[in-house]
């Protein structure tokens, strides 16, 4: 068994996460366990968690195994890693990946600052590389550097928007009748063909429900059943819970789960994977503008037609830009008027690349310049306007997607309200989409 490379298999805290998903926040997340042990008179077990991530991928069509294919340039692991690490009561969280690819496990845990990271080598099947993993966490392996839990948790690698109430509802559930799953309606009625390849029966959809990730168990009761388990069940098995139930006797406990447990399996699962993510962490957006009359008026009106576009998104303005990018904010729009410079936005760039927010998701800086066109030159203004490139170029190193946006600022207020909306429009498709290709272009409302 090795640590990931963040300094030792149980670091103190957990890892960056995002805000504004369903589920606890950070201080609820470290009590709701606690609670229910209160409640149900008895102590909050220790909790594990084992990731199987040896798979080929092969249904996916792709050189490169599933669970390391890259979802907004940041491999999908990393994802699933990051939902079970916001759950700060699951105290190790064990991965089986294969040796060819620890180096690269490695990697992913140092780059996206992972935490209660350890890694095992994975097996040839599924159930060798979970067996793996729970030898690790059990107490009578040499050299080990883990504490057994109560419960452990078996997650895919590959389902990367599992919710903490989910993943509590199991272990509660485990806690109490040794082993529990999450499961889900079917979408298809199963039917059972004939030798000749002609319908033989079907079964009645309402009665069955198909057995989803994550799963929990008793640590004792799991682990007893993989040792007791037949090579053939090790070989071509895939359903713990029928282990539990075969070896340990052990009925498990069935929870229903929520439509955010499907697995990617197939490449197009990645685009709605990513898809998904887009509309998550475009959740909020910060509008960053001076005090000053004209540029609060302007920017006033650019939040209100801001709220228009983006349907159920927080618009905040940047009076306490600090906190705003503590509370982990993915959407910056800086407002500049009657100004071509790069001073406040060079400062809201300076801010975001010292804070890492940056780390586990694209960042999107949107400045925003209203000129008026006869004032000064257009060529001189448009000559510093175009300075963005450069900006832009140093700012998509540390993963921040920088737009430019030049409005027409006419002094009549109808004008000036149909230039805002055209800008809000171009906004919101920018954040929505963060479509890395544009950046450092320079758009035009």
């Amino acid at each position: 068994m090795e640590s990931g490379p963040s300094g030792g298999s149980r670091p103190a805290e957990p890892g960056p996460r995002l805000r504004g998903l369903r589920g606890a926040d950070a201080a609820a997340s470290a009590s709701s366990l606690s609670r229910f042990g209160a409640e149900a008179g008895c102590r909050a077990p220790a909790v594990a968690a084992v990731l199987p991530a040896g798979g080929s991928g092969e249904r996916m069509g792709v050189p490169t195994p599933k669970q390391f294919c890259p979802i907004l340039e940041r491999p999908l692991i990393s994802y699933t890693l990051q939902a079970l690490e916001r759950v700060s009561w699951i105290k190790d969280i064990i991965v089986a990946v294969t040796g060819e690819n620890m180096e690269t496990m490695k990697g992913i845990i140092q780059r996206y600052q992972h935490k209660r990271i350890s890694l095992v080598e994975a097996g040839v099947t599924r159930h060798r590389s979970i067996f793996n993993g729970l030898k690790a966490l059990a107490e009578d392996q040499p050299n080990c550097r883990l504490s057994k839990p109560e419960v452990v948790i078996i997650h895919d690698a590959v389902r990367p928007f599992v919710e903490e109430d989910v993943l509590l509802n199991v272990v509660t559930a485990a806690q109490e009748h040794g082993a529990s799953g999450a499961i889900r309606p079917l979408v298809s009625t199963v039917i059972s063909p004939s030798a000749d390849s002609c319908l033989d029966h079907s079964l009645e959809r309402a009665r069955y429900r198909a057995s989803e990730m994550p799963q929990a168990f008793l640590f004792d009761v799991i682990y007893e059943a993989y040792q007791q388990c037949s090579d053939y069940d090790l070989e071509f098995g895939t359903e713990c819970l029928h282990l539990a139930l075969k070896y340990s006797h052990i009925k498990a406990k069935l929870v229903e789960g929520s439509p955010d447990l499907w697995k990617v399996t197939y490449k197009r699962d990645l685009y709605a994977a990513e898809s998904i993510i887009k509309e998550r962490i475009s959740q909020q957006v910060c509008v960053v503008m001076d005090t000053k009359e004209d540029e609060e008026r302007v920017g006033c009106c650019l939040e209100e037609m801001l709220k228009t576009e983006l349907n159920h998104i927080k618009v905040t303005s940047g009076q306490d830009l600090q906190q705003i990018i503590l509370e982990q904010c993915y959407n910056f729009v800086c407002v500049n008027v009657m100004t071509s410079d790069f001073e406040e936005t060079q400062r809201l760039l300076n801010m975001l690349e010292e804070s890492n927010l940056s780390i586990l998701y694209p960042v999107v800086v949107i400045s925003v310049h209203f000129l008026d066109y006869e004032s000064v030159p257009f060529g001189q203004k448009m000559e510093k306007v175009m300075q963005i490139r450069e900006f832009a170029k140093e700012a998509k190193k540390g993963n921040i997607l920088l737009f430019g946006l030049l409005i027409y600022f006419p002094q009549e207020e109808q004008k000036l309200r149909e230039s805002l909306r055209q800008g809000a429009t171009i906004i919101a498709a920018l954040i929505k989409e963060r479509n890395s290709g544009l950046i450092g272009q320079l758009l035009v409302a």
